[in-house]
Order: structure tokens, then C-alpha cells, then sequence
């Protein structure tokens, strides 16, 4: 078998090396795909400093990159969706990352054909987020029509999908942004917005049915506050400690793997409506400098580029909103 580059990382904190490695075996339902774009998300990084090793586990050298775009140049025996030729995308399953290399193999479960109204790039920037953003509004939040969400950071990746997944699904949106893209958040279909930079979230909003968290830390614990007694707060942007699950959550659930599920095709029906996408498409060459422009530009939106590069699911936590123990007993 031929062997073909891809980017690593040999242990965690050490940095990142491209490399030749060997074609992998084809399962019976299998695809090989072609990488004409990859994008990063904050997850190669994390995974590259070790940081959600706990959750993730994976053998060194680790491959990073968990979104491709691109055509397919090989199928398994029992692959029945797919033909050679065909232009697609996928978010690789959490065991078999690797989008950042000139080729990816994944199950045809976790693949979907490319529109044809984006490139590689755009289709590139699509399968994490969105998929996130979608198990975020309607699986672990539950939300359905006529209800109120809040959705942080609505110009970054994730963020700028909610805002329009959410308005699909019939949701009234309040978002957080900067000045400067209060009008881009506006064209998405943001019913409300809150510039960060000069207005309090409590004066504006609270008694809200949801809110979806990217960023995590403080904003996810203020995010608290803004829902209604039976609320629900959805945070991709970390793990919860001991002290915070103790004393906020009392349900803290593992969402269903995405990559296992197949999610696909939602992917291709979301962008047949459609969905805007911010797409950033530097031509670079080096995968560690893309690699640090992911970590600075985190919530500004996804970054694909050429070489083959790729992401990776999140999980989602839920939080069911409660009273302090003062003021219950109050």
C-alpha cells in the first residue's frame, strides 16, 4: 500500500508533524475520501495539549482533524449510498480522526454527499458546528417551536449555525456579539441582539426557555441566571468541575455520539436551505500556523484550508437551571 501525508501530533503537548503514514484497510462500509478541505476547531487543539484526554482517548501518534470535504476515491462492499466520483463531506468519527491528510476513511453512516451550491471549503466548514448546534437546540435542550433561546457568540462558527438552525426550527433568538457584527447576526435571523461590549445580558433578557453556550466558563455561569425556573443550559465548552456539578447540576448527561449516528444527511438538508456560512479560507500551507490562528480566532468562525485539515465532535452537557439553595429556602 502506497502511504500518503497526514499532520500528528507524537505525544501530547509536542508539536505537530507531518508525516507519511499508511493507507488504512477499507471496512465493508467504508469510503475513502480524497481531502480537498479540512477545517480546525478548537477540539484539535485541545486534543493536541492533552486537555480532554479524559473523555477522549486516544493512542499517540495522534491524527488530527475531524471535518473533510472532498471525492471518493474508493467503497467497501457494502456501501450502497456512495460511488467513486462523488463530492462529499463528513465529521470522521471520534476514533478515527485524521481530516488534517491527504486522504480519510470513515464509515458512509457519517457521510454525506456535497452540495453542489458550496465548495469544498464552505462544505469543509459545515459538519462540527452544525451537527453541534443541532443536537444542542433540538436533542439536549428539547426545544420546539415558539420557544426563547439565547445563543452566545452568534458570529463565531457554532454560533452563526444556531442562530439559523434555531430560526428552522420556529424558535424565538436573542445573541451576543461585538459592535461590529451586530448587522451580520441581524441578517441571520437574530430576533434580539445584545452587544456584549456594552450591555448587561440580565437587563436585556431573562425567563428564557434556553440557552446554547460555546464559549463556557463565566458566560456559561451567568447563562444560568437568564433561564426560567426548569430552564435548560446547553455548554460545549468544557467539563463541569466537582463544585459546579455539585451545587448547579442536578442531571449531567453525556450527549449521544454524533459520529455513530447517521447525522449526515442533515448537514445536506440544512445547506439546501440555504445557511449562511463564515467561512475564513487562508492558503496556507502549514498546519501549525492555521493550527494557532484557531486557537486566537476561536469564536470567530472555522477555518478551512487546503492541506488536508479536519475536525471533531463535541460533546454537549445539559444543565437543568435551578434556584440557589438561599433562594429556594427563602
Amino acid at each position: 500500500m502506497r502511504a500518503w501525508k497526514a499532520t500528528i501530533v507524537p505525544r501530547y503537548g509536542a508539536p505537530v508533524e507531518v508525516v507519511d503514514v499508511a493507507e488504512p484497510d477499507l471496512r465493508a462500509r467504508d469510503v475513502m475520501i480524497s481531502v480537498r478541505a479540512a477545517s480546525l476547531n478548537p477540539l484539535d487543539y485541545k486534543i493536541r495539549d492533552g486537555k480532554v484526554k479524559l473523555v477522549i482517548r486516544l493512542k499517540a501518534p495522534v491524527r488530527l482533524g475531524c471535518d473533510v470535504a472532498g471525492v471518493v476515491t474508493k467503497i467497501g462492499p457494502e456501501v450502497t449510498r456512495f460511488a467513486i466520483g462523488d463530492e462529499v463531506f463528513a465529521r470522521l468519527e471520534k476514533d478515527r480522526m485524521g481530516g488534517l491528510a491527504e486522504f480519510a476513511a470513515a464509515d458512509e453512516a457519517v457521510v454525506a454527499k456535497k452540495p453542489t451550491n458550496i465548495s469544498f471549503e464552505e462544505a469543509a466548514s459545515i459538519p462540527l458546528a452544525g451537527l453541534t448546534s443541532l443536537q444542542a437546540l433540538r436533542e439536549s435542550a428539547g426545544l420546539t417551536k415558539g420557544q426563547r433561546v439565547l445563543v452566545h457568540a452568534g458570529a463565531g462558527g457554532v454560533g452563526s449555525l444556531a442562530i439559523q438552525i434555531a430560526k428552522q426550527l420556529g424558535l424565538w433568538v436573542a445573541t451576543t456579539t461585538s459592535t461590529k457584527n451586530i448587522e451580520l447576526v441581524k441578517s441571520l435571523g437574530a430576533d434580539e441582539v445584545v452587544d456584549y461590549t456594552k450591555d448587561k445580558l440580565a437587563d436585556r433578557l431573562k425567563d428564557l426557555d434556553a440557552v446554547f453556550d460555546p464559549l463556557g466558563g463565566p458566560s456559561e455561569l451567568g447563562s444560568l441566571a437568564l433561564v426560567k425556573r426548569g430552564g435548560t443550559v446547553v455548554g460545549v465548552g468544557g467539563l463541569p468541575d466537582a463544585a459546579f456539578a455539585k451545587q448547579r447540576l442536578p442531571v449531567v448527561r453525556r450527549s449521544r455520539d454524533l459520529a455513530r449516528d447517521p447525522q449526515a444527511p442533515r448537514c445536506r438538508r440544512a445547506c439546501r436551505r440555504e445557511v449562511r456560512l463564515p467561512v475564513h479560507a487562508p492558503r496556507w500551507r502549514g498546519a501549525r500556523r492555521a493550527r494557532r490562528v484557531a486557537r486566537v480566532r476561536r469564536d470567530e468562525g472555522d477555518h478551512p484550508q487546503d492541506v488536508p485539515a479536519r475536525r471533531r465532535s463535541r460533546g454537549v452537557r445539559r444543565a437543568r437551571a435551578r434556584a440557589p439553595r438561599a433562594e429556594r429556602s427563602s
